[in-house]
């Protein structure tokens, strides 16, 4: 760091004049301590020490042959070796000679050539991860698809919940509309959702993605491993994105995350000057690229994320954790669930049978009122016609008095349920005869049947049956405790 000679000068006053230490007139004059020592030439000061013989010189060029031969060995591994040879000093000693002597040999550093690109040549893409938001009761990561052109840097950002195929082409179908078109070339990080499998120079891509480029007419081109020099633009552009963007932002949801990204982008990202065309802002260059990119093709790709599943004994479909209902008719089936980032389709068969907002929160059974109130009323027909098979199995004759209950828009259940229960009280015969009586007096109910058959019982003298206890209906009844006698003390009674 250069400082004036009016920085200097204060720095002297306090050194020699106050007294401050060095690392205080760093702190206080917002410098570097190597800044105030050049300041006051501190060298002059220092006494040449006296050299020390140390334990380890013997194994001083045993240590740099070693280093120079595996530059990346440690010096743990390293301080075992040493013991072997009979050093007894420590780790801490040999990790300081090593570094002060220069004994490991330094990397070379690699030189590349300056990348440049044509207006509508080149665009990068990668992913960049922000942290998690939170979506109802659980945390989702937040992922940004970053998507750069080459020449004039103009960036555009999609906000996700996840890293899956629709989401990375739902991020290059929103890059192509914001940038009003295509670019001949697309450079990509080897993400999973990419570049599937790679071996060597041998490299196969995602079939999702093969449709996208060949609907879009670029080509996409994998990023060499280990070379992030070839994608610094959209590093770069990330960068920018973590420490100029994000840092201190608070936000609602994505919805919100999204346009205030779009009032950023135009605010700062677009007035900063282009670095391959000084003359132009990045948003001047995006004028210029636009004519330069291929057009939009007439039909934009379908980006849904499909999969086929079975419904299972539960009328549900799962989905990211998630249960969305679909009508009860389809358990067992196969369907395909159709996901976009606002809502879930279910088809079966070529046809949509279920519609739902997609949620991101985790573990939520979400129902459609009808598909509740479908399978609700199944189950009630069900329980229906369970204790009408009973029924007409013990007593046929049923059928003419159901039929006329069913005319009438009576509830048949708890119509079946008594008479089910008169049937086991008076028995199949009487309930028959009673049943002929009620129709033909023009009251077909369940209850003109058993006040029927009360009445035919105190004619003939008999004692009123007694009939199935329902201890629902007396609660006291559940608390009694019944104590069972001896007989032999009846029997010893007699």
């Amino acid at each position: 760091m250069a400082i004036g000679p009016q920085l200097t000068a204060e720095i002297r006053r306090l050194f020699f004049g106050e007294h401050h230490k060095v690392g205080e007139i760093a702190r206080l004059l917002g410098v570097s301590d190597d800044a105030v020592r050049r300041a006051v030439d501190t060298e002059r000061f220092v006494r040449p020490g006296r050299i020390v013989p140390s334990e380890l010189d013997p194994y001083l060029e045993f240590c740099r042959q070693t280093l120079q031969r595996y530059p990346k060995l440690k010096v743990s591994r390293l301080h075992d070796m040493l013991r072997q040879r009979g050093y007894r000093g420590s780790i801490v000693q040999l990790r300081r000679r090593v570094h002060q002597c220069e004994l490991r040999p330094r990397p070379q550093r690699e030189a590349f050539f300056a990348l440049r690109t044509l207006p509508g040549e080149q665009a990068q893409v990668d992913w960049g991860y922000f942290g998690q938001i939170r979506v109802g009761s659980t945390l989702r990561k937040l992922w940004l698809f970053v998507m750069v052109l080459s020449w004039s840097r103009a960036v555009h950002v999609s906000m996700f919940l996840d890293q899956s195929v629709g989401s990375v082409l739902r991020g290059h179908l929103e890059a192509f509309a914001y940038f009003g078109g295509v670019p001949r070339q697309i450079l990509y990080d080897n993400m999973k959702t990419v570049v599937v499998e790679r071996v060597g120079d041998a490299i196969r891509f995602h079939d999702r993605l093969l449709e996208l480029s060949g609907h879009y007419l670029f080509a996409a081109i994998p990023c060499a491993p280990a070379r992030g020099n070839e994608k610094g633009r959209v590093e770069s552009r990330i960068k920018d994105l973590r420490h100029s963007f994000m840092a201190g932002r608070q936000f609602v949801d994505l919805d919100d995350l999204r346009r205030q990204f779009e009032q950023w982008r135009q605010d700062v990202q677009q007035r900063r000057r282009c670095p391959d065309q000084q003359e132009l802002t990045v948003g001047e260059a995006l004028v210029h690229e636009r004519k330069r990119l291929q057009p939009l093709p007439e039909h934009p790709l379908g980006c849904d994320d499909t999969r086929q599943t079975t419904v299972g004994k539960q009328p549900y479909v799962i989905l990211d954790t998630n249960h969305y209902s679909v009508p009860h008719e389809l358990v067992d089936e196969q369907v395909v669930v159709v996901s976009s980032e606002r809502q879930v389709r279910v088809l079966h068969d070529g046809i949509e049978v279920a519609r739902h907002v997609r949620s991101y929160d985790r573990h939520q059974h979400l129902d459609l009122p009808e598909h509740r109130a479908a399978l609700a009323e199944y189950k009630r027909k069900a329980r229906s016609l369970h204790g009408r098979s009973l029924l007409l199995a013990q007593l046929p004759q049923a059928e003419a008095l159901l039929m006329e209950l069913a005319e009438r828009n009576e509830p048949l259940g708890p119509q079946t349920a008594r008479l089910l229960e008169l049937v086991q009280i008076y028995g199949a015969e009487s309930v028959a005869v009673a049943e002929a009586e009620a129709l033909e007096r023009g009251t077909p109910r369940a209850a003109s049947v058993a006040w029927l058959l009360q009445q035919r019982e105190r004619a003939a003298g008999n004692p009123p049956p007694i009939g199935p206890l329902r201890l629902s209906r007396r609660p006291e009844l559940q608390q009694m405790r019944v104590t069972n006698h001896k007989l032999e003390d009846y029997d010893d009674l007699a």
